[in-house]
């Protein structure tokens, strides 16, 4: 979820939802696609390098031959394609509470940038709350990889917060497999994140960063279920 790179062309709304957790619109600027939710910018389809790297860096951490993973969101598309032309994946979650996110993939403009993953044999879509998700139990990972805010210090839904706190970092815990990785990325470098981490039993705690054109860089924060 980059902070927008801006041109001179005026934004046109393609679709605009109303949902349980306020609106949700799709709107195009100029070659770019973005997604607003309730009036603050999420994410583009301006650059993904960040999104990839987010399962990239965690896949090169797993040593299991077909691992699993769990990508919460589904955005635009950009970390569950590139999960998806990875065949070493053995089974790609993804979890995506608006329901207009995944309509949009399926059935409108953002599908060029899922490139029919969706549609991956190995691919599960979860309609849920990813927060809810992982408080809920149940299946384990190789590796959870998410991506629903801006980061742990710059959530824009308050119902995120718990993500990174110790209860929600205790939930991702138990759904990883032992040796599990947990890659998080966020719009800045988060100290405060690399100890919660920590506290929260997670080893080898490292973070990865990507240049951005203007501003701080985009990271990834990665830690492993010990």
């Amino acid at each position: 979820m980059n902070p927008p790179v801006r041109d001179d062309a005026a934004p046109v709304t393609l679709d605009r939802r109303e949902g349980p957790y306020g609106e949700v619109v799709l709107r195009r600027r100029g070659e770019q696609l973005e997604i607003i939710a309730n009036g603050c910018f999420l994410m583009d389809t301006a650059d993904g390098r960040s999104e990839r790297l987010l399962v990239q860096a965690a896949l090169d951490r797993i040593a299991a031959p077909r691992p699993s993973v769990l990508i919460g969101g589904l955005g635009v598309g950009f970390s569950l394609a590139y999960a998806v032309a990875e065949p070493r994946w053995g089974a790609v979650a993804v979890a995506e509470r608006e329901a207009a996110v995944i309509d949009w993939h399926r059935s409108g403009p953002l599908g060029a940038f899922s490139a029919g993953a969706l549609d991956d044999p190995r691919v599960t879509v979860l309609h849920t709350d990813l927060v809810v998700h992982l408080a809920g139990g149940g299946e384990a990972y190789d590796a959870l990889c998410l991506d629903i805010d801006n980061g742990p210090d710059w959530t824009v839904d308050e119902a995120n917060d718990g993500l990174y706190g110790p209860a929600g970092l205790a939930a991702a815990r138990g759904r990883l497999n032992p040796g599990g990785i947990l890659a998080v990325w966020s719009a800045r470098p988060s100290a405060a994140f690399e100890q919660a981490l920590r506290e929260a039993g997670f080893a080898e705690v490292e973070t990865l960063e990507v240049t951005v054109a203007r501003g701080v860089p985009d990271v990834v924060h990665l830690a492993r279920r010990a």
